[in-house]
């Protein structure tokens, strides 16, 4: 991790979803360190916004339930927030931030998956 110094960029989002499973000490630890040593991005109000509305979109389209609705929420802000910062969103996650992605409110979002 320290190798990525300078490059490595993480949203609050993913800090939040890592704190709420992290029970462990060392976890912790590694996440405190993420947090000091490496810039946090923050959702905008335009990303919250643009959120609930591709969500809205996602859900008439897809036909998909309120419940798979609130479960991609924090990818939307995530993918939402990298987009709006310009940068490349890394995940394993092909499924969902391939479907984010195609969406116009999306469309800029530089997508690697790992």
């Amino acid at each position: 991790m320290d190798s990525l110094a300078g490059l490595l960029r993480t949203s609050s989002v993913v800090l939040a979803e890592l704190w709420r499973g992290a029970s462990k000490p060392a976890e912790q630890a590694f996440l405190r360190a993420l947090e000091k040593n490496h810039p946090v991005w923050v959702p905008t109000k335009q990303n919250w916004l643009d959120s609930g509305e591709l969500l809205g979109r996602m859900r008439v389209d897809q036909g998909f339930t309120p419940e798979k609705v609130r479960n991609l929420h924090f990818d939307v802000l995530i993918a939402l927030t990298a987009r709006s910062h310009g940068a490349r969103l890394v995940t394993s996650d092909r499924e969902d931030f391939e479907l984010i992605a195609s969406y116009k409110v999306a469309t800029a979002l530089r997508l690697e998956i790992w």
